[in-house]
């Protein structure tokens, strides 16, 4: 049996948040710490070719498949990770901060190993370590990802 909810149940949940912060951009910009960015928040294409300043421009349906795909491929990656059911308001906060941070920082997060290990309320809080962006060679509070990491608690402390 799965520890996670199934893409249908947690996708809707985790879209609204990324919506909300995200934003849609319909040409390609480069995100808080540079990275060249499209759509809502996709730094590569359906397939893995990284977004370059100069492509050009798509939909906002592009976007939403582009958005659909990344949580695709990220759910298949962290649904594994976790040991315990996750809730829907769990799984969705958990996969919001995964396609901001990554597969990988997001399995060796704090956020993950104090949820496997039964500690609710810890991994909420563990939400609002990754608040930080590099800017010049510097960790930063960025306030649009401090925003986001106490909407995502908020979301993981919400009973389905």
């Amino acid at each position: 049996m799965s520890n996670w909810p199934g893409d249908s149940a947690v996708f809707p949940l985790c879209t609204t948040l990324l919506k909300q912060f995200e934003g849609f951009r319909s040409s390609p910009y480069l995100d808080s710490v540079g990275i060249p960015t499209i759509g809502y928040g996709c730094i590569t294409y359906p397939g893995g070719e990284a977004i370059r300043i100069g492509d050009p421009a798509i939909t906002e349906a592009q976007g939403i498949q582009f958005l659909n795909y990344q949580l695709g491929l990220k759910s298949k990656v962290m649904a594994p990770m976790l040991q315990k059911p996750a809730s829907r308001h769990q799984a969705a906060a958990m996969l919001s901060l995964t396609y901001n941070i990554g597969t990988g920082a997001f399995g060796s997060s704090s956020v993950l190993r104090k949820f496997n290990a039964g500690d609710t309320a810890g991994a909420a809080d563990a939400f609002l370590m990754w608040d930080k962006g590099h800017v010049d060679g510097q960790a930063v509070v960025i306030a649009g990802l401090h925003n986001r990491r106490v909407a995502e608690r908020t979301v993981f402390l919400t009973h389905d």
